[in-house]
């Protein structure tokens, strides 16, 4: 990069430059107040979620602690064990808020959150992946240290509770994700960072916060377990709710739960009460997620011991995110009727196979992993409507309109051959008339520089000069017209007038006058 100073930018690339960053501008503000709203209140609810899991957890430590006090030499492995869980689990959730901090930082600058709650720029597409720095050649990046850091997680809770670790690979699974822009397998960094606006990054990070707690408080109840096999004491037994999968559902979605005990008797069956009605001996609680944001439920476990039932109560609770579909137009923000449109259409979470797309006022072709083109079939207004299927149920992901509106009108040109065999076109000026009788026509086009691509076929024009004027019912120029030119001097001009043309979208248009003075 030495010599750029020797090599400056042209205008034609300070112009590319400055349209990409308007296009940046025009994907982000794609991106609905209301999805990102939705997160906004996704985010809160996994918060309130956080802070009942952080106090579950400082209970069970509390009690572990008082059983080593009670019986040191039984507990101390176990402890131990639940010590490094607090460790890895606090060590975990702290580079975490580090993570959402820092995206914060870059997308507000100086008035950026302490806290990382409240983002002023949440449609940021930029700040998750520079402070991921996925763009760096080192090979400890922020991102592939986090990316680590979970998977080593995720190690450790596998060893310590095998029985649970088909639940923690999938809550923790870092492995290569699909991209809904490449259709690549990428890494797990690429596809949590990179192209994603900073409120939905900073959510996913506060689920996989929400997440570690769950984990922790159900592994150290697991080892707290272990130190009660062969006893039964009343007085320690402890009742949880814990999500098998998940806390964090899409509404329409299905949530499910494992009642158990802290420690339990092989030769009871206890029975178990969720919202005052009885649940299978399994223990298994589901749930529909219809109401969005924290969903509270309690219940109780019953065991009887001693010929006397006794009942122990638990509360628990889980989140519902909105249903929500991100519908961006690529290229522009308006749709032109007479041609596709191409989009960007996904349902975070949802696979590209379990979504559909349909258009009032128009037709949509998927064209690969998440885009699709979108032709319009009428004025005025589209509306384009996102459903996905999540678990055989069809379910309504959101919809956003758009405006239609005719092609713009093409430039018109002269289009010839020089002396040298190159195809050019002109709309005024100077040719030599040898270059004006060499395979000339009259032609409509956008040029190189315009957004909108669409194919304009020329119907008719005039041409005028000092022997009077003649019409053309094609793009080309008549003999009877060459044969004019063929008498005319240096210095006169010849004017292509009345010239019409149709786009794709079916409309006549009449484009400026090309002169050409010989």
């Amino acid at each position: 990069m030495g010599g750029t100073k020797n090599c400056p930018e042209t205008p034609r690339q300070k112009m590319i430059g400055m349209m990409y960053l308007v296009l940046t501008a025009m994907l982000a503000l794609n991106v609905s107040n209301e999805v990102l709203n939705g997160f906004t209140i996704t985010d809160a609810s996994l918060q309130s979620t956080i802070s009942s899991a952080n106090a579950r957890v400082e209970s069970l430590y509390l009690d572990f602690d008082a059983l080593y006090k009670q019986n040191p030499k039984k507990t101390e492995a176990w402890l131990n064990k639940a010590n490094i869980v607090r460790q890895q689990a606090n060590s975990l959730y702290n580079t975490l808020q580090e993570f959402k901090v820092g995206i914060v930082k870059i997308a507000d600058g100086k008035k950026a959150d302490p806290n990382a709650i409240h983002i002023e720029n949440r449609e940021n597409l930029d700040a998750a992946a520079r402070y991921a720095e996925l763009n760096g050649e080192s090979s400890n990046g922020k991102g592939k240290l986090l990316r680590k850091q979970i998977s080593d997680f995720r190690e450790m809770l596998d060893s310590l509770n095998p029985s649970k670790s088909a639940s923690y690979d999938a809550i923790f699974n870092t492995g290569k994700i699909k991209s809904l822009h490449s259709g690549n397998e990428v890494d797990w960094e690429v596809a949590m960072f990179e192209f994603m606006p900073a409120v939905a990054v900073t959510t996913l990070l506060t689920k996989y916060q929400s997440d570690v707690r769950t984990a922790e408080a159900e592994v150290v109840s697991y080892l707290k377990s272990q130190t009660d096999q062969g006893d039964f004491r009343v007085n320690k037994i402890v009742a949880y709710a814990l999500p098998v999968s998940s806390s964090y559902v899409l509404q329409g979605g299905r949530y499910t739960a494992q009642i158990v005990l802290s420690a339990v008797d092989s030769t009871l069956k206890p029975k178990y009460f969720v919202n005052g009605r009885q649940i299978g001996e399994n223990g298994i609680y589901e749930a529909i997620g219809s109401t969005t944001g924290e969903n509270n439920y309690s219940g109780y476990i019953e065991m009887m011991r001693n010929g006397q039932a006794i009942t122990y109560p638990f509360k628990q609770s889980f989140t519902v995110g909105t249903p929500s579909a991100t519908v961006s137009n690529v290229d522009l923000n308006v749709v032109y009727r007479g041609i596709d449109n191409k989009f960007e259409i996904s349902v975070p979470g949802v696979p590209s196979s379990a979504v559909s797309v349909s258009v009032d006022g128009g037709s949509a072709t998927k064209t690969g992993e998440g885009r699709y083109n979108i032709r319009a079939n009428r004025d005025g207004e589209i509306g384009i409507s996102v459903s996905a299927n999540i678990e055989g149920k069809v379910t309504n992901m959101g919809s956003k309109s758009f405006r239609v509106k005719y092609l713009p009108d093409p430039r018109s040109f002269l289009r010839y051959t020089d002396a040298g065999g190159i195809v050019r076109q002109k709309s005024q000026g100077k040719l030599r008339k040898l270059e004006l009788k060499n395979n000339p026509a009259i032609i409509a086009d956008y040029g190189e520089d315009e957004l909108v691509k669409a194919n304009f076929n020329v119907t008719g024009f005039r041409m005028v000069t000092v022997f009077g004027s003649s019409n053309s019912s094609g793009s080309a120029l008549t003999s009877a017209q060459l044969a004019i030119i063929d008498k005319m001097e240096g210095g006169e001009s010849v004017v292509f007038t009345d010239i019409k043309a149709v786009g794709p979208d079916g409309r006549v248009r009449l484009l400026p006058t090309v002169a050409i003075e010989l």
